[in-house]
């Protein structure tokens, strides 16, 4: 059997689902090309987009995505925090850097941090984003409070045999045949005919074996929440590998869930993390 259509599937469905889901909200808004603002970080002219006030919120896309593929949290978190959401380097309305690793998005967002001269700042995640955030809180202490890292992997071999199979099948020639994806990346990137070096320089990171070294997680600090749904490509073993390696972590395994469950629950997944950020108002003090 041919696996490139199913691969193609999986592809939309997880990086592209913020384009056609039914959020009301989102949809109004148009998170992601909502008049957001550049800066100009290590040379590269970065976008972002910043929604509600408070305590600062630093909200990291999946990889492959933008600031789209988070929309439908932003709303709710919104509410309670100063949401600064950008555009990875080459992703969404990014300028591209000379390369891609976790390093350099970890990079590029403390250098956000800095540029915006945030005192403190909560950190939260998805899949790349996720990485990104446990990276951030091992560099930065001085002001990552708390982090939710979600759908993350700090080594290639944390992957499922399946999803790594299903990262092998993303060549730049599957892309050429899969047209939604492209067209709406050249559409939002204001480096359209560069699409071949992002997606090799993608590769190149998917296929490094160290996202975040133990090193660098044993040596976080600060709150972290752990949050994957129990039919992720992440495998269990490593996720549970992930907690344990940390002074202060929580873990959160979601029911019935794959790697898109910022997209598929995103009312739950905006509540388990307000929990977590201690800024969710119950009503029980009412009753």
């Amino acid at each position: 059997m041919d696996i490139k259509p199913i691969a193609y599937c999986l592809l939309l469905s997880l990086l592209l689902a913020a384009c056609t889901h039914t959020d009301e909200a989102a949809k109004t808004s148009q998170y992601g090309s909502n008049h957001g603002t550049y800066l100009t970080l290590h040379g590269t002219k970065l976008y972002y987009e910043e929604y509600g006030s408070g305590t600062p919120l630093l909200l990291l896309h999946q990889g492959l995505g933008s600031i789209e593929t988070v929309s439908s949290l932003i709303p709710e978190l919104s509410k309670h925090f100063r949401v600064i959401a950008p555009d990875a380097p080459g992703h969404g309305r990014s300028e591209q850097a000379d390369s891609l690793s976790g390093d350099l998005l970890a990079e590029y967002g403390s250098a956000l941090i800095d540029k915006l001269q945030l005192d403190s700042v909560y950190v939260m995640g998805w899949s790349m984003g996720g990485n990104t955030a446990l990276l951030l809180a091992a560099n930065r202490p001085d002001k990552v409070k708390k982090v939710v890292s979600g759908a993350s992997n700090s080594k290639a071999s944390g992957l499922t045999q399946e999803g790594r199979d299903l990262l092998n099948e993303y060549t730049v020639e599957a892309v050429k045949e899969d047209k939604d994806w492209l067209n709406h990346y050249q559409r939002l990137n204001p480096q359209p005919e560069k699409w071949v070096k992002f997606w090799e320089d993608n590769q190149k990171m998917w296929a490094r074996e160290s996202k975040v070294p133990d090193a660098k997680l044993v040596s976080i600090a600060v709150p972290v929440l752990l949050i994957r749904g129990d039919r992720d490509m992440i495998r269990l073993e490593h996720s549970i590998d992930l907690f344990r390696s940390l002074k202060q972590g929580q873990l959160c395994i979601y029911p019935n869930t794959g790697h898109d469950m910022p997209e598929q629950h995103s009312e739950r997944l905006c509540q388990i993390a307000l929990d977590f950020f201690n800024e969710r108002k119950t009503t029980e003090a009412s009753h």
